[in-house]
């Protein structure tokens, strides 16, 4: 079952770094709209390819560090969603399910930093 819920959230993960990027790309061609974009993008982006990195990490702290590194980037993210969201732009993107998405990412990772951290203070032959 590990492999599976792995490449789900994967997957869950990129699915809403593309989402990010469509919005990004649907925002207005002003100073702000390109602002937010290229932020979304990044932040929004992150996600997945700090938790790629942290399934390769070299040991538990390692990963901890990478998945809060991946969760900072979420909360930026839904920050940026919800800014968007409160301008009111013409974007035809139901922004408050992509804002549902962001927070339940970022319980996910709370939830495996935490497990992960109490997992990191009992001795394991592999670290």
């Amino acid at each position: 079952m590990e492999p599976k819920q792995k490449f789900y959230l994967e997957e869950r993960l990129i699915l809403f770094a593309v989402n990010c990027i469509q919005i990004a790309e649907k925002l207005p061609r002003t100073f702000a709209g390109n602002h937010l974009g290229g932020q979304l993008t990044r932040s929004g982006s992150s996600p997945a390819l700090q938790y790629g990195e942290a399934q390769s990490a070299e040991s538990r702290t390692d990963f901890i560090h990478k998945m809060k590194i991946a969760l900072k980037e979420l909360r930026e993210t839904r920050n940026c969603l919800a800014i968007i969201e409160k301008l009111n732009w013409d974007i035809s993107i139901n922004l408050s399910e992509i804002r549902k998405e962001c927070t339940e990412l970022i319980y996910i990772f709370l939830k495996s930093i935490d497990t992960a951290r109490k997992n990191n203070k009992r001795p394991s032959s592999s670290d």
